[in-house]
């Protein structure tokens, strides 16, 4: 199982046995580049062991992200799968704010909990 210090994932799942993983977390512009990249490893981590698609389309795990600053504009946020790279522009002052949406089948659930979660 792999530390996490920024993400605290909140789990459900649907009717088709599918769960989604949510989480945010926050951090002045000092400590984004750390936020940035437990995020980027978790990706990296799906990317390599699964395929990134809607899941309705025949994937085994799908992502949203965003970000904003304080006052709630939107921050620029782009995960580059074949780079396996997060780029995340933090905001000039105060804190960024990183969202973190993460679908996936059942097999991908058990290995991402198995992984990440303990």
């Amino acid at each position: 199982m792999h530390e996490l210090n920024y993400l605290l994932f909140d789990r459900s799942e649907d009717e088709d046995g599918n769960t989604t993983w949510d989480a945010m977390a926050s951090a002045t512009a000092s400590r984004v580049p750390e936020l940035v990249a437990e995020v980027q490893a978790v990706l990296a981590w799906a990317d390599a062991h699964f395929k990134c698609a809607p899941l309705d389309e025949g994937g085994d795990w799908d992502l949203d992200l965003q970000a904003q600053d304080d006052a709630g504009q939107p921050l620029p946020v782009q995960w580059h799968a074949g780079e396996r790279q997060l780029h995340v522009s933090a905001a000039g002052a105060g804190r960024s704010t990183l969202s973190v949406s993460i679908s996936g089948t059942p097999q991908f659930a058990q290995a991402f909990d198995a992984t990440w979660l303990g």
